[in-house]
């Protein structure tokens, strides 16, 4: 059963009403859901909301910490003065997805392979703002994963090797996106490696289509020192499969 802010909202009120908070101060007991050895999984109100008319559906691997810090320091501050969770849901969720570089660099590239002319936008940066009822950002695993208190990237342990880790994704993730309007037609845009690995084996289990997944699309982290070159690479074919999908 997914953890959710109505769980969670007494918990996060004990917190002082912050724009950032430091690590001891939410990677504490009251916020883990789970562990195995070095691993360790916290709540943060930060994949709750769901807009199932989405056409695109960019895919990260968990929330780092930014993200988490970003969506509770949002709900801290909309639970003193609303009692709507529901939306208080969805300005987490716009307020942290991606947030910090991470969303300036996405947009960048998803600009770059030409997203922007197929959907009609001036740039990408629309979809985090007034046209956002066409994305949908989630994470395979729906909350911040730490291994040793450090960001989990999806390589120590591999992700499509680790059974606790993928327990999240068959549980939450399978779930979401069958909950959209029209899956199938969704495109599907994984960011590096580990989060396409995964998808193709969804896609090898039937759950996703082929045509779906956008395959090349390097993570957008600044420690990715690679990601433009990558993307040079892969340009071109990533911005023939998105007009093919998009009929163009």
């Amino acid at each position: 059963m997914k953890k959710t802010l109505y769980e969670y909202k007494d918990k996060i009120k004990k917190l002082p009403i912050k724009d950032k908070y430091l690590k001891n101060e939410i990677l504490i007991e009251d916020f883990l859901i789970d562990k195995e050895n070095n691993i360790e999984i916290y709540y943060a109100p930060h994949n709750e909301y769901l807009n199932p008319k989405a056409k695109i559906f960019i895919v990260g691997i968990t929330p780092g910490f930014q993200q988490m810090s970003t969506a509770i320091s949002t709900a801290r501050k909309w639970l003193e003065v609303s009692d709507d969770i529901e939306e208080i849901q969805y300005k987490c969720k716009s307020e942290a997805r991606f947030s910090g570089s991470l969303r300036k660099n996405i947009i960048s590239m998803l600009d770059e392979i030409e997203l922007n002319r197929v959907l009609s936008l001036n740039s990408c940066e629309e979809l985090f703002g007034d046209r956002d009822v066409l994305l949908h950002t989630i994470s395979l695993i729906p909350y911040p994963v730490f291994v040793k208190k450090e960001n989990y990237t999806g390589h120590t342990p591999k992700l499509i090797k680790s059974d606790f880790l993928m327990k999240y994704i068959y549980d939450n993730f399978i779930n979401e996106f069958k909950k959209l309007n029209e899956p199938e037609k969704v495109l599907l845009i994984p960011l590096g490696k580990a989060v396409e690995e995964v998808l193709i084996r969804l896609q090898q289990d039937g759950i996703i289509k082929e045509n779906q997944i956008l395959l090349g699309f390097p993570h957008p982290s600044g420690a990715n020192v690679n990601r433009v070159i990558q993307l040079e690479k892969n340009k071109e074919n990533m911005i023939k499969f998105i007009k093919k999908h998009f009929n163009i």
